[in-house]
């Protein structure tokens, strides 16, 4: 094993398949809500809470793990007002987070942090933005009640991939990036270590 990705999230692991990576997977189990509330308290933005808790798993599992490139990664959402949405915790949440997010933008950080040896080694935070279109409450009711077992563990409720598309009037920024992880600067670094193709 030379990489492991430190997520049980489908969609990120599912890009590094489609890359033809060859990795492993493991939770790292970091108590992201308490990380969050921390970094929250010490006022630092969106952004670098999303590299913050991305360092967080990747170094967690890669100190036990000698040799090993262990990547961690997250993502924030920032709304316009400056509020931060973290995974819902309930249908009930999400769509109350789908009404706040209705026919405005906010913008999504994703973060990938790899470790070796229980120190970061490399990073990157991908940034996009978002317009949601006007969302009637009929629709949200019905898109989560549709979506809940996918959309409970997305910050912003929704899989751009799948139903989630059908939310937004725009987007600026590259999928990847909106599914979890900045692919593209992490397979220029994945090359250049030698632990992808070049």
């Amino acid at each position: 094993m030379s990489l492991l990705l430190a997520s049980q999230s489908s969609g990120r692991a599912a890009m590094l398949r489609a890359a033809g990576l060859a990795f492993e997977t493991s939770a790292a189990h970091v108590d992201e809500e308490a990380l969050t509330a921390s970094l929250l308290a010490a006022g630092q933005t969106p952004r670098n809470i999303a590299d913050a808790l991305a360092e967080a798993k990747a170094v967690k599992i890669s100190s036990r793990l000698p040799g090993v490139t262990v990547l961690g990664a997250d993502s924030t959402l920032a709304l316009d007002d400056g509020a931060m949405l973290a995974k819902p915790a309930s249908p009930e949440e999400a769509a109350d987070h789908l009404r706040r997010m209705a026919g405005t933008r906010h913008r999504l950080f994703s973060a990938a942090v790899a470790a070796r040896d229980g120190a970061p080694v490399w990073r990157a935070i991908g940034e996009a933005k978002l317009w949601m279109r006007p969302l009637s409450d009929a629709f949200i009711a019905d898109y989560v009640a549709q979506n809940w077992d996918s959309i409970r563990w997305t910050v912003g409720c929704y899989e751009i991939e799948g139903a989630g598309v059908q939310l937004f009037d725009r987007v600026e920024g590259d999928p990847w990036t909106i599914i979890g992880m900045p692919m593209l600067p992490l397979l220029a670094w994945l090359r250049a270590t030698g632990l992808a193709a070049s």
